[in-house]
């Protein structure tokens, strides 16, 4: 009897996609969807390693936000080499290492999921709906209330 090899479908957008002065928005799952984020120490500690990558890898962060259990992230590239898949993908290998010395019973989903903004006014109401997370989770009754978020281009407390 012969087995029959599964693969996984390939839904990563061209390479190209992902160079340059582009606007992505990414969610990334806690495997087994796990409570995480719910500790300011833990989100410190991976807030600053997101911010050393979004540096070393010369891109921004427009609003990043963790929730329990995953991420949303808006990065976009500070210049045309900028690549933003390669900043993702070095995130989440370095905050896996940092788990699994940590908290070995905790790993990141093996993918994530990416979206291209297309336009300025996406940008905001993307950005809101986001800030807007841990309100529709009843975790918070304002988003401003909510600690495990930032942006590396917007003051957020200067937002309504």
């Amino acid at each position: 009897m012969s087995r029959k090899i599964i693969r996984e479908k390939k839904h990563r957008l061209f390479p190209e996609v992902y160079t340059g002065e582009r606007i992505i928005s990414f969610t990334g799952n806690i495997k087994f969807r796990k409570q995480f984020f719910t500790n300011i120490h833990i989100f410190i500690q991976v807030e600053d390693i997101l911010l050393e990558v979004l540096k070393e890898k010369e891109c921004d962060a427009y609003v990043y936000l963790f929730m329990p259990d995953h991420f949303h992230f808006i990065l976009a590239g500070k210049n045309p080499n900028a690549n933003i898949k390669k900043c993702i993908d070095l995130f989440k290998q370095k905050s896996g290492f940092w788990l699994k010395k940590n908290y070995p019973n905790i790993k990141w989903q093996k993918d994530y999921y990416d979206h291209i903004l297309r336009s300025n006014e996406d940008l905001i109401t993307q950005i809101r709906y986001i800030l807007n997370n841990p309100v529709r989770a009843g975790i918070v009754d304002y988003w401003k209330a909510y600690k495990f978020k930032g942006s590396t281009v917007y003051n957020l407390n200067e937002w309504d």
